[in-house]
């Protein structure tokens, strides 16, 4: 379900985390680099994780049904009318040809229910893109990376604020620390806890409803606001 799990002992977990720290600061498109370093260091924010959905009626459901964001089980989301959350989820993904398949599969976790867990934080990305309204742009990526570390607490996140940040020009760093920043700190404090949403069952409701419902604070629009 979720790739082949690989059992890592203590200095081999550090091996990997280093290898792949360095190689993702080398080339930030290494998807599957990123992921490494996200599971070899996050496993104790994957625990808490998994303890707050297991206290969350909607997030022990997610638990029990495990759910996958895979074509085959969101391709609904594109028959959803308009003004939903499941049609803004299909135009953004359609508009710039993603697939939610290519998503690389966990493999460092050590049990199934913290790899579920994992690969639920990575396959639900896009939602919160949608809910956030952030492109996927350098900078709407690494704003959305503020946001999941308040949410989960993975050094990767702030690792990669850091990274992102790094090969910001001085016009986009401007842009970001004045802006979206501020506005991502506090949005990700503000909202519920969205690793215990079941995203796929309000595919059906309003957008702006959702966003209302789980205190969802859209990212402003920076010229609307002179930065």
């Amino acid at each position: 379900m979720v790739g082949a799990r690989v059992q890592l002992k203590g200095w081999q977990q550090a091996a990997v985390a280093f290898g792949s720290a360095f190689g993702a600061l080398l080339d930030p498109r290494r998807a599957d680099l990123i992921a490494a370093l996200g599971e070899t260091t996050g496993k104790p924010a994957f625990e808490r994780v998994l303890q707050r959905m297991k206290n969350s009626a909607e997030g022990k459901e997610v638990l029990l049904e495990r759910p996958r964001v895979i074509s085959s089980q969101v391709s609904h989301a594109w028959d959803m009318p308009q003004n939903t959350f499941g049609a803004a989820y299909a135009q953004f993904m359609g508009s710039r040809n993603f697939s939610p398949d290519d998503r690389p599969p966990v493999r460092f976790m050590d049990t199934d229910e913290l790899a579920y867990v994992a690969t639920r934080a990575r396959e639900v990305h896009d939602f919160w893109h949608v809910l956030f309204g952030l492109p996927t742009n350098l900078i709407g990526e690494t704003a959305l990376k503020v946001i999941e570390f308040e949410q989960m607490f993975l050094p990767m996140c702030m690792l990669s604020v850091v990274g992102g940040s790094a090969r910001f020009s001085e016009k986009q760093r401007t842009l970001f620390f004045q802006h979206y920043f501020p506005w991502a700190a506090k949005a990700g404090l503000k909202c519920t806890d969205l690793m215990s949403v079941y995203y796929e069952k309000h595919f059906h409701e309003d957008l702006e409803e959702v966003r209302r419902n789980w205190g969802i604070l859209p990212c402003p629009d920076p010229k609307k606001r002179g930065v």
